[in-house]
C-alpha cells in the first residue's frame, strides 16, 4: 500500500513503552503521600474549573453529581472534596473503577463517592469530560444522560479535540490534519507498527474514536430535546487570530456545552 509505505518512511516509530513521568504521575494520584511528585491541588488542576469557571464549586455544593466516564476518579473525588452531597462515577472499565475507589479512600471521601458500571436515579448535575469523541454511540449516551437528569438539573460537557482539529485522530508524530490526507486503512496499518491492540479502524482503538465533528455535535444537541444554556468552541490558541480565515471546524480545540431539561 503506497500510503502506508509513505507513512512508514516519513514517520518511523517503535512500540510505545510507559514513560517514567507517567508512572510517577499515576503513583502520585493513587498515593497522595508519595514523594514521587509534589502534592497536587486537585481543584486548581481541575478541567471542570478551567472549562466552566471557578464558581463550579459553589454550584456543586449539596448536589448529586454523575461523572459520566469517570476514569480513575480524579474529578469525581475533587467534586466530593468540594462538598457535593454525593458523587457517582460511571465507567465501563472495572480496572479504573478500582483505582477510583482507592483514590477516594486515600482522600477520605469514600462515603460520598460511588464508582460503578450502572446508573440509577436522577442527578442534579451530570458531567462528561474528554469523552464525547470516544463514545461508540454518543447520541445514545446523551439520551441516557437526559433520562437521569433531575428536573432542574444541568448537563456539563467538554471534549476535544474534535475530528477536524489538526490532531483530531489522536495520533502522535504526524503532521497537522494528516488523518484527512491519508486513508484510515493506511493510518491504522501504520499505527499497528507501535500499538498492539489490534485495531483496524479508529472505532476499535483503546477508548474508541467516533470522528466527532463540531457540526455533528451541534446537530445532536438540537435533536436531543434538551435546552442549550451555553456553548463555547475554544479555538487553537496559535490559530485564533485567523478565525476569520479558517472554518471553525478546523481550529476548534475544545467544545464546552451546558444543557438543561425542558420545563
Amino acid at each position: 500500500m503506497l500510503q502506508y509505505w509513505i507513512l512508514k518512511k516519513l514517520f518511523p516509530v517503535s512500540v510505545n513503552k510507559p514513560s517514567k513521568p507517567l508512572v510517577k504521575a499515576t503513583q502520585a494520584i493513587l498515593d497522595p503521600g508519595s514523594s514521587a511528585l509534589p502534592p497536587i491541588d486537585l481543584a486548581k488542576n481541575s478541567k471542570l474549573e478551567s472549562h466552566f469557571g471557578k464558581d463550579v464549586w459553589e454550584k456543586i455544593q449539596g448536589k448529586t453529581v454523575l461523572d459520566f466516564g469517570c476514569g480513575t476518579g480524579a474529578e469525581a473525588v475533587t467534586i466530593a472534596l468540594n462538598d457535593a452531597r454525593h458523587v457517582t462515577g460511571i465507567d465501563i472499565r472495572q480496572s479504573v473503577l478500582d483505582e477510583a475507589r482507592a483514590f477516594a479512600k486515600k482522600c477520605c471521601v469514600e462515603r460520598c463517592c460511588t464508582f460503578t458500571t450502572e446508573i440509577s436515579g436522577l442527578f442534579d448535575i451530570i458531567i462528561s469530560q474528554d469523552a464525547f469523541e470516544h463514545y461508540e454511540n454518543p447520541e445514545a449516551v446523551l439520551g441516557i444522560m437526559k433520562k437521569h437528569l433531575a428536573p432542574q438539573g444541568e448537563i456539563w460537557i467538554s471534549f476535544g479535540p474534535p475530528w477536524f482539529h489538526p490532531r483530531g485522530a489522536h495520533l502522535p508524530s504526524l503532521f497537522p490534519w494528516a488523518h484527512l490526507v491519508f486513508s484510515e486503512k493506511a493510518l491504522m496499518r501504520w499505527r499497528a507498527d507501535f500499538k498492539t491492540d489490534g485495531a483496524t479502524v479508529f472505532s476499535e482503538v483503546e477508548g474508541g474514536l467516533n470522528k466527532m465533528t463540531l457540526f455533528r455535535f451541534i446537530r445532536m444537541i438540537k435533536e436531543s430535546g434538551l435546552v442549550e444554556v451555553y456553548r463555547k468552541a475554544v479555538p487553537i490558541r496559535v490559530l485564533a487570530r485567523y478565525k476569520s480565515i479558517f472554518p471553525k471546524e478546523f481550529i476548534t480545540s475544545v467544545v464546552i456545552e451546558k444543557l438543561k431539561a425542558k420545563c
